[in-house]
């Protein structure tokens, strides 16, 4: 199986029901099982007041990135500031949610439900409504998940695979902070690359935050942009290249390891 590029905007937006607590303004799913996934990708517009209740995932965690705006989170009783830049972990059978309180500013969050081939598959529970006393509770962090901001993340201890040399790496979330699937951040300077290589310990998924690229396997090759999603199968042979004048900003999730070096194998 090749690699798959996924343009966000080619995909409909999603029919949530509001009464299960999907108060979203725009909700889409880029890639499932049915693109040949073991985790759901789901790319989602907060306009401001609207909000995901109360809810918690029976069967599957869920890495959330914040890419523009800000809002308040909830997970359980704890309560913390998110915007852009931050990258947060929530636990299966943990309840939690995301409000976009400001009036004038949307909020941008893409995220991963793990080993999820659909939003049925993560065991969904709607757990209630956002009240005015959830928004009141201190906002003092997070006591259940992963919460980091990636401008306070480093370099993965255990090294990265010589075909990122080219790459500023940075690991949001993986085994140094306890999680088991790893979440990392690249930038490629113009004309750098990811060179051809194979991540035979974990599938990959891709998100382009900014700049313009090609990803290519043995195949072919498509151009990236932002918003663009790139799956990869177990081992499949694939590069990322800058193509642009600016950084290739993006963020990988691997899942079925729990950094950089383990999913290279």
């Amino acid at each position: 199986m090749s690699i798959s590029v996924i343009q966000t905007l080619d995909v409909e937006p999603e029919r949530m029901e509001e009464r299960d607590g999907w108060a979203i303004s725009e909700f889409r799913l880029p890639i499932t099982g049915e693109t040949g996934s073991a985790t759901t990708v789901f790319h989602s517009i907060f306009r401001p007041g609207s909000t995901h209740a109360k809810h918690l995932h029976e069967v599957s965690d869920e890495i959330a990135i914040y890419l523009s705006g800000c809002g308040v989170v909830g997970q359980g009783e704890s309560r913390a500031v998110v915007s852009a830049g931050h990258c947060r972990l929530m636990p299966k059978g943990s309840e939690h949610f995301f409000y976009n309180e400001t009036t004038d500013e949307d909020a941008k969050v893409i995220g991963f439900y793990i080993n999820a081939p659909s939003v049925a598959g993560t065991g969904y529970r709607f757990c209630g409504t956002v009240g005015d006393e959830d928004i009141a509770r201190e906002r003092d962090g997070l006591n259940e998940g992963i919460l980091v901001r990636l401008g306070e993340t480093s370099s993965p201890a255990d090294g990265i695979p010589t075909a990122w040399g080219s790459a500023d790496v940075r690991a949001p979330i993986g085994a140094h902070n306890g999680a088991e699937n790893a979440l990392v951040h690249a930038s490629l300077p113009p004309g750098a690359e990811i060179a051809n290589h194979a991540l035979q310990g974990a599938e990959a998924i891709y998100y382009v935050v900014s700049g313009a690229g090609v990803a290519s396997d043995s195949q072919d090759s498509s151009g990236i942009r932002p918003d663009s999603f790139v799956f990869v199968p177990r081992g499949e042979r694939h590069a990322i290249r800058n193509t642009g004048t600016d950084a290739l900003e993006l963020y990988v999730l691997l899942t079925g390891a729990d950094s950089l070096a383990a999913a290279a194998g």
